[in-house]
C-alpha cells in the first residue's frame, strides 16, 4: 500500500468542503438591485459627484464641534477681562519737585516759600 501524505488529504478535503461555498458565491440573486445596494447605491450612480459630499460634511461637522467647544470654554470661563491699557505714571508737578528739594535740604525754607508763591501765581 502506498503512503499518502496527510497534508495532501487535508488539502483535498478542504477543496471539496469549499466547493459548495464557491458555487453559492458565484450565483447572482434575482433581486440584486431590489434593496438599493451594490455599485450604484441609492441612485447616486457612483463616482466623484457622490463622493465629494463625504469630506465636505466631515469638515462641516468638525467645524461645528470646534465652535461648540470654543463657546463652551468661553461660557465656563466667565466674562472676559481685557488687560488695562498701559498708562504712564502720572507726571510729577513742579510743586512736587520743589517739596522734594526742600526735603533733601537743597533749598532753605525762605527759598521754598518764595518759589511756592511764584508757582502758585
Amino acid at each position: 500500500m502506498t503512503k499518502i501524505r496527510i497534508s495532501t488529504v487535508a488539502a483535498a478535503g478542504a477543496a471539496i468542503a469549499l466547493l459548495p461555498v464557491a458555487a453559492w458565491a458565484q450565483q447572482t440573486s434575482p433581486d440584486f438591485g431590489r434593496y438599493g445596494w451594490g455599485p450604484h447605491m441609492m441612485g447616486w450612480g457612483g463616482g466623484w459627484p457622490g463622493m465629494i459630499f463625504g469630506p465636505i460634511f466631515m469638515i462641516l461637522a468638525l467645524a461645528i464641534v470646534v465652535a461648540i467647544a470654543v463657546l463652551l470654554v468661553r461660557w465656563l470661563g466667565g466674562p472676559w477681562q481685557a488687560a488695562a491699557a498701559h498708562q504712564p505714571p502720572p507726571a510729577r508737578t513742579s510743586l512736587d519737585i520743589l517739596k522734594e528739594r526742600f526735603a533733601r535740604g537743597e533749598i532753605d525754607k525762605q527759598e521754598f516759600e518764595e518759589r511756592r508763591r511764584i508757582l502758585g501765581e
